[in-house]
């Protein structure tokens, strides 16, 4: 079966030894993906959603009925009292601007939780843009994690302190040596942080991490979350745009800060895409519950050849992530370039080290997929620094996962 692509026996009996020691960790996948399908199928229902719903709404895109109603859905999915669901969104990092810049003013404090944010929030923090939160007057600070956990007595000692407006937690790992977020780690910071200022504004940068567990974090006490629909939420159909979640009262001056002030949620044309969204929404458990399985068997894999992975394929996973820690430039490169043999679309291009904006080293990135920087899709990059991680992602399906995986694998052991 494997001969197509000239995989060798031996990874073949590897792969089937992995796949072995995961049939509980894929069971326990599979009854996750059907809560999430329950929670998906029930908000559809309830909200009585019609064919008319998926009509292109041209021009300023006013009294869009089948826009309004999918943000009525994400803010079911999500338990929270309202959404904003938009092609306008670029990216997660787009979505997480519109929210900064959009509710933090002059002399407002901002404080990260979980240690600094990935590099292209970073820049939206801190960059030398005219438009950086720091150029705009706004303060940043940051207490970083203690063994992948939260600093809870110093993030007390903090918010007690006053003058916060607004804490981040980054749920995903990023490009950062550290564990994901689990959202039991989430509700306990939220907790402390509340008990001690309730009008201090949580916001979990929620990308990768949708669905992979049975809550989301505007369930367990967030008041706003984002992220991109290139990523869980879009499940590979939806082709571009992002989403928040929250408190209404937030998610207007959101919505005020992608048109203007007094349009907010009224305004913007659909661009025929509600059909993708809808799907896509309805789709991402399944296909997440594919990334996390596609992961878990590159763990499992990995971890037997000697490489040291994270999290390993039965530890309990925050998101759809997972590291492999190469230790060698040549081998970061090979492996991803055996990604890129693996993908359905350029699989003949061969991806190179470059220099990528926003990011501090060059990048080698793998990421042939149907549409350009859909990580849901899957992918494998890493920065050319030691320890030579690669950091792989996705899988819209568990079986070419699976072949993309056994292909980058067969290269190592050449």
């Amino acid at each position: 079966m494997y001969e197509t692509f000239g995989i060798s026996e031996d990874v073949i009996r590897l792969g089937s030894a992995a796949e072995e020691d995961l049939k509980k960790v894929f069971a326990e996948i599979d009854e996750q993906c059907m809560r999430s399908s329950i929670k998906v199928l029930k908000a559809f229902q309830d909200n009585g959603v019609s064919t008319t719903d998926f009509n292109e709404v041209t021009g300023y895109g006013y009294y869009d009925g089948g826009r309004e109603k999918l943000e009525r859905i994400y803010a079911q999915v999500f338990g929270a009292e309202d959404a904003l669901v938009r092609p306008q969104i670029m990216s997660g990092t787009h979505a997480l601007y519109l929210i900064l810049s959009g509710i933090l003013k002059y002399g407002d404090t901002l404080l990260s939780v979980s240690g600094e944010p990935y590099d292209t929030i970073m820049s939206v923090i801190a960059g030398n843009s005219t438009n950086s939160l720091k150029n705009c007057g706004v303060n940043f600070e940051s207490i970083d994690l203690i063994d992948d956990d939260f600093d809870y007595e110093r993030i007390a000692e903090r918010v007690r302190q006053g003058r916060i407006k607004m804490i981040e937690i980054q749920r995903s790992r990023g490009y950062a040596n550290r564990k994901s977020l689990t959202i039991e780690k989430i509700e306990k910071v939220i907790k402390v942080i509340k008990d001690i200022n309730k009008d201090v504004i949580v916001l979990v940068d929620n990308c990768y991490g949708e669905f992979v567990e049975n809550r989301e974090p505007t369930e367990i006490g967030a008041d706003l979350c984002a992220s991109s629909l290139m990523k869980n939420l879009g499940a590979g159909i939806a082709t571009s745009g992002g989403y928040v979640v929250g408190r209404k009262d937030l998610i207007e001056m959101v919505a005020d800060r992608l048109a203007f002030p007094t349009a907010g949620k009224d305004l913007g044309a659909n661009f025929n895409v509600l059909l993708t969204y809808y799907k896509g929404l309805f789709f991402a458990p399944k296909v997440v519950a594919s990334a996390l399985k596609s992961m878990c068997f590159a763990s499992c894999v990995l971890e037997k050849l000697g490489y040291k992975v994270s999290p390993t394929f039965d530890e309990k996973r925050a998101d759809i992530i997972q590291t492999i820690e190469l230790g060698d430039e040549k081998k970061l490169i090979d492996f991803c370039q055996r990604i890129q043999m693996g993908s359905p679309i350029e699989s003949y291009v061969t991806p190179v080290p470059s220099e990528m904006p926003g990011y501090p080293h060059e990048e080698i990135m793998a990421g042939g997929t149907f549409t350009p920087g859909a990580t849901i899709e899957f992918s494998c990059d890493g920065p050319l620094c030691a320890p030579y991680t690669a950091y792989m992602q996705g899988g819209l399906t568990y079986e070419y996962g699976k072949l993309a995986i056994l292909l980058a694998v067969d290269g190592l052991m050449d």
